[in-house]
């Protein structure tokens, strides 16, 4: 059975709301447009746009820690620079967060919704071009393997949302854990070529629901009882450009 890209998606400020996309291009050593492209630093957090540097998600408000971040759907108007915050479908803030006006109404709307929880102030930074704010030191897109999940469902009895681990590309007709065999192994998908290089190591983000934001399930339990480990998904380096849309064929080479 041939393995398809079934859903696309990106992130456009890190540990918020997932944004569905129909086909995207994509650029050789880089990630997705505009994915994890903002964050909340925490007051704490030092990032000198100048000289951008690699920092852990301990910088940021997050949902390892933060599952509150996970009651809010968020959309981003790249065109126009604006995220736009619902809580229970209700707008509860809007900004353009390319403007330092706009960011500044975005940061006052998460120092009041996660009070204590940011330590003061959260600041609302964006990543300058070629950097990215994932927990991957590289640009790099994720794949999600919906038969390992299937698998996953299996040991933990009961449904997994797919979207908990968060992934850019989620692929359809493999077999479960079959992914993990295609480190160090180039894949094509149209035009676009990639390096897988890595697992996803797993934190306890995974344990909120992307639905309800709350943490309702021990899933790195789970994967660590069932299956002896706490990876879900793989990262790829793109190494020729192309675009990707829903139902392109995905090919493992070599």
């Amino acid at each position: 059975m041939a393995i398809t890209v079934e859903r696309i998606f990106r992130y456009p400020v890190k540990g918020l709301s997932a944004e569905p996309l129909p086909s995207v291009r994509l650029s050789a050593a880089r990630g997705i447009e505009h994915d994890r492209h903002f964050a909340i630093a925490l007051p704490s957090t030092r990032f000198d746009a100048d000289r951008p540097e690699w920092l852990p998600k301990t910088a940021f408000l997050m949902l390892m820690r933060n599952e509150r971040l996970a009651k809010l759907e968020t959309r981003f108007d790249a065109a126009e620079g604006r995220l736009t915050i619902f809580r229970g479908g209700k707008q509860v803030a809007t900004g353009r967060i390319t403007t330092p006006v706009g960011r500044a109404v975005i940061e006052d709307f998460f120092a009041a919704y996660m009070q204590k929880e940011s330590h003061g102030k959260p600041r609302l930074i964006e990543a300058p071009p070629e950097h990215m704010f994932t927990d991957h030191r590289q640009p790099v897109i994720s794949l999600i393997n919906l038969a390992s999940v299937k698998d996953l469902e299996r040991v933990a009895g009961g449904d997994v949302d797919p979207l908990r681990f968060r992934g850019n590309l989620y692929l359809q007709g493999g077999e479960p854990w079959a992914e993990f065999g295609w480190l160090g192994k180039e894949i094509a998908i149209g035009r676009v070529r990639a390096k897988v290089t890595a697992r996803i190591d797993r934190c306890a983000a995974v344990n909120v629901n992307p639905a309800t934001g709350e943490r309702d399930m021990n899933l790195l339990k789970d994967l660590q009882k069932g299956l002896g480990h706490a990876d879900m998904g793989i990262y790829a380096e793109i190494t020729a450009a192309g675009a990707i849309s829903a139902g392109d064929v995905l090919k493992v080479k070599g």
